[in-house]
């Protein structure tokens, strides 16, 4: 397993969408464990393949709590197939935008199609910090971050924010 660099605000690959995953096979499976240990040492609850600079629609979770035993998830061609009316409010973070934090408001419970690590399509339910993780990796493989979630102020501010600290490290 390899610890691959993120790809941070303002890179224009975020915006991309990303395509569908054709059939799981061993480099998929070796993507999938290779973001595992990416989002692991960042850390992070999520990660999508795009954040390596990887346009395929894969992403990993795992919202174990820190002491409790890990318990991640690859999900493969993910489609949000259900969501609540219910909503629910959690402080979301992002590998990709280091050290910015915002509330941000989504379906409290989700039904999510997928294809899992044996090839096979799943129904996951989720709920709680699940469902926004879910939810807010999946934004990223359709090119959404969680601050376009926000409002227009706050996400300018921070894009320009990101946007002037890269052409800092680019001199």
């Amino acid at each position: 397993m390899t610890i691959k660099p993120l790809i941070t605000l303002p890179d224009p690959i975020l915006r991309q969408v990303s395509k569908p995953i054709e059939q799981v096979d061993a480099d998929v499976l070796k993507l999938a464990d290779d973001m595992l240990e990416t989002m692991y040492d960042a850390p992070g609850i999520g990660l999508a393949a795009i954040q390596i600079g990887v346009p395929r629609r894969l992403l990993v979770v795992d919202v174990a709590r820190e002491g409790e035993e890990k318990a991640p998830i690859v999900v493969i061609n993910p489609e949000i197939v259900r969501s609540s009316d219910e909503r629910s409010v959690y402080e979301e973070g992002c590998l990709s935008i280091p050290e910015y934090y915002a509330e941000v408001e989504r379906p409290a419970t989700i039904i999510v199609k997928h294809i899992g690590r044996d090839g096979k399509e799943n129904l996951l339910e989720a709920d709680g910090l699940l469902a926004t993780c879910l939810q807010h990796e999946i934004d990223h493989l359709n090119g959404v971050l969680f601050i376009d979630h926000i409002s227009r102020l706050k996400r300018d501010m921070v894009i320009k924010k990101f946007t002037k600290a890269a052409k800092g490290k680019a001199v």
